[in-house]
């Protein structure tokens, strides 16, 4: 049974195909990332012929590390290295009934209208449209039609392009409120300088709408730090063996680092907390020990007046507080007072 999301972040472990075409590496991926704590798992669906023409080539890193996963002669072809990395209808449902037995949200994006048809009559809770597809008139509207909950990859596109594709979604019957963008920066991976991450906050603040981060990048530091900025959504590209020949698995990250992820996504959530300035429970029982009175900075007759000479302040704050000082300063002694004695009037 899957358990329900009670916490703020929805991390999504991005499979993708990163299971080669083979089932069984798709059923570890699962493990994997129920496993590591995320809240969902997701792979890509499409039929190879719908997504891409016969002499679609290679993208630059499908080149540089595909090559000899494919083979010659069409060692350049998206084509056939899409056709060994599709998964089929029973796949799907095996995959699927897997994650409801390790607990974990089946997911997976469509990259063609078929595809997206298969999901949706397998019970899917939402969809994810690829950067890709955001300027795909036809597939925006199929989208829309489902009035489901929409995840927007908005990799490539500027600001326009967004608001373009999101009014399409409008005009196509879903309501805005629907709408989660994810900020991406479509390479593999992605050089740090190009993450440009505070434009997840201009999406938020320029469309009111949920934002989050889909990471390409090296390492970890870039989804905590999405988290800290308020992203409702991360996902991230995971796979058992970074040095596996797919064409995704040298921008992933293994397993362990997953876990670290998910564990420093959900510690940052308890970090940024309330909104509210105030001592907290914790803070509250130093309080006493840290701040300070106004005491006697040496002996003091009594009838003699307080004043900057006589006077100090020190730990603890059981006393008078020192933001009281102008009041006290001319006061006439009641009693004696030693040194270091908290003063009262």
């Amino acid at each position: 049974m899957i358990k329900p999301i009670s916490h703020k972040v929805l991390v999504i472990a991005e499979a993708g195909v990163n299971h080669d075409g083979d089932l069984k590496k798709a059923m570890q991926l699962i493990d994997a990332a129920a496993d590591s704590g995320a809240d969902v798992v997701k792979f890509q669906t499409f039929k190879a012929q719908h997504l891409v023409t016969s002499d679609a080539e290679l993208a630059q890193y499908q080149r540089r590390v595909s090559a000899h996963h494919i083979g010659e002669p069409d060692s350049n072809s998206q084509l056939s290295l899409l056709e060994k990395l599709q998964l089929n209808r029973e796949d799907h449902t095996k995959l699927r009934e897997h994650c409801g037995r390790r607990g974990i949200e089946f997911f997976s994006t469509a990259f063609d209208l078929g595809s997206l048809d298969l999901l949706m009559e397998m019970g899917a809770r939402r969809v994810k449209i690829p950067s890709g597809e955001i300027t795909n008139l036809p597939y925006l509207r199929k989208v829309a039609t489902f009035n489901c909950d929409v995840i927007m990859s908005t990799g490539m596109a500027d600001l326009s392009e967004v608001a373009d594709a999101i009014n399409c979604l409008e005009a196509a019957g879903l309501p805005k409120n629907k709408i989660t963008l994810l900020h991406c920066t479509t390479e593999y991976p992605a050089p740090i300088e190009d993450v440009n991450l505070r434009a997840m906050v201009t999406m938020r603040e320029t469309f009111g709408l949920r934002v989050g981060y889909s990471d390409h990048t090296e390492g970890i530091d870039v989804p905590i730090a999405a988290s800290a900025l308020g992203a409702a959504v991360i996902e991230k590209h995971f796979t058992l063996n970074q040095k596996a020949s797919g064409p995704d698995h040298a921008a992933s990250i293994e397993p362990p680092e997953l876990k670290r992820m998910v564990e420093g996504i959900r510690r940052i959530e308890l970090a940024l907390g309330s909104e509210q300035k105030k001592c907290t429970s914790s803070e509250r029982q130093n309080l006493l020990l840290v701040r300070k009175s106004i005491v006697a900075a040496k002996a003091i007759r009594k009838g003699e007046l307080f004043s900057e000479e006589n006077l100090t302040v020190k730990r603890p704050a059981s006393g008078i507080s020192p933001m009281l000082w102008d009041a006290v300063i001319g006061k006439q002694a009641s009693r004696s007072f030693a040194p270091d004695e908290q003063i009262q009037i």
